[in-house]
């Protein structure tokens, strides 16, 4: 396991985190980027922080980078797919950005409970959890590698 870095590239920062946004841009000059993260998050405007959400891929989604498909794994069931895409769109219509969760393993059965819980918490409550699940994920990605 790998310890947190003092400094990341935007490009490292942007594997991490899916895509290059104002959040991987802040991160990047900043130092020790992954510990201080919600720091850097807490300056950002709302639309900079959706940005960030919104780079990730949907969980059960069809476009997954290499690591977020082995991280989500393959279990397949077509009826769980075909709820979680619905329950996907049904938060983002709800909140305006996409639903982001730490899978950490757990099969998409249990993720679909967790989608469907969220969906009852405020905006605003969301948009907090959403981000302290992405940092939570890419964490755990430099970790691993």
């Amino acid at each position: 396991m790998r310890d947190l870095p003092r400094q990341l590239t935007v490009d490292e920062l942007a594997k991490l985190f899916e895509g290059r946004t104002r959040l991987v841009e802040r991160l990047a000059e900043t130092e020790n980027p992954l510990e201080r993260a919600d720091e850097v998050i807490a300056t950002l405007s709302e639309a900079e922080r959706i940005e960030a959400l919104s780079a990730h891929p949907a969980i059960g989604g069809k476009e997954l980078s290499t690591r977020s498909a082995a991280e989500q794994g393959a279990d397949a069931d077509a009826a769980v797919l075909s709820e979680l895409a619905y329950l996907n769109q049904v938060y983002e219509e709800a909140f305006g950005f996409r639903f982001v969760v730490f899978v950490a393993g757990r099969p998409k059965r249990e993720i679909l409970k967790v989608l469907g819980e969220r969906i009852a918490n405020t905006r605003e409550n969301e948009l907090e959890t959403g981000l302290r699940e992405l940092v939570a994920i890419a964490r755990d990605r430099w970790t691993r590698t």
